[in-house]
């Protein structure tokens, strides 16, 4: 299984030009045989953007899905897209998992990080969601969920193989270490891979880390963008080659719930 975290530049403006980067990094992915190409959070519109965010929002069959349907059928390349998504008059952050033959995911940010995001958006309510595609099995997370050991055990104990991870990681302290040292401890202490793919640069609110990521289950960096610029970096994830890892760190198997029972 082959997969791709692919960093975006910040700057971009509008949701065209950001389609369009979208769609010209997937046709890139897809050159490459990549099965699955994972992009930040709010992709579409940028982080940045504010109340305008909201104003863009959309139901998940509205027409920035189906365009990514068409970019994903294009590509032969699955996507996994951070973007706002609207029900009932309420926005939530959300990602899309969507695959070339048009099947589709969606999660709701559950851990919202800081007032900018409660503003503007009501945490998402359902769990997230666990999927097959190509033989592995799959789950979602956006960006300040990764930072909860509970976010990654939940899809972990659920059968996740792999932890797939739109973010809009800021350049604050902490933020390296977050990128370089928080994210391949997630996965070693679940054995299982996380894909974390960020922005870089600056938008007219905020200045990002960039150092998107793809980390194995044991801790070891698969792949890692530089601070700076585009990016699109690749793996390829074989959960069978890690066997011997996950006999030597059986955590999810050792795991008790009850210490007394």
């Amino acid at each position: 299984m082959k997969l791709a975290a692919c960093q975006m530049p910040a700057e971009l403006k509008g949701v065209e030009a950001r389609l369009a980067a979208i769609a010209d990094a997937a046709r890139q992915a897809g050159s490459k045989g990549t099965d699955i190409a994972v992009f930040p959070e709010l992709a579409t519109t940028g982080y940045g953007l504010g109340d305008d965010i909201r104003a863009l929002a959309e139901p998940a069959d509205g027409p920035t899905i189906a365009r990514l349907k068409a970019v994903s059928s294009e590509c032969g390349v699955a996507l996994v897209v951070g973007l706002p998504l609207i029900e009932d008059g309420i926005a939530y952050n959300a990602c899309a998992f969507i695959a070339p033959d048009g099947a589709v995911s969606t999660y709701s940010k559950i851990q919202l990080y800081g007032d900018y995001e409660k503003a503007l958006f009501r945490p998402g309510c359902a769990m997230p969601p666990i999927f097959d595609y190509r033989g592995m099995r799959f789950g979602l997370l956006i960006c300040f969920d990764v930072e909860f050991p509970e976010r990654v055990r939940d899809l972990a104990l659920r059968g996740a193989e792999a932890i797939l991870v739109p973010t809009a990681l800021p350049r604050i302290d902490g933020g390296r270490f977050i990128a370089t040292s928080v994210i391949p401890v997630r996965a070693f202490e679940n054995q299982v891979f996380v894909v974390y793919a960020n922005h870089a640069g600056r938008d007219a609110r905020f200045s990002y880390q960039g150092l998107s990521c793809i980390a194995a289950p044991d801790g070891s960096l698969l792949a890692q963008a530089s601070e700076a610029g585009a990016k699109i970096i690749r793996a390829e994830l074989d959960a069978g080659a890690y066997k011997a890892c996950r006999e030597q760190n059986p955590y999810l198997s050792e795991l008790r719930a009850n210490p007394d029972g």
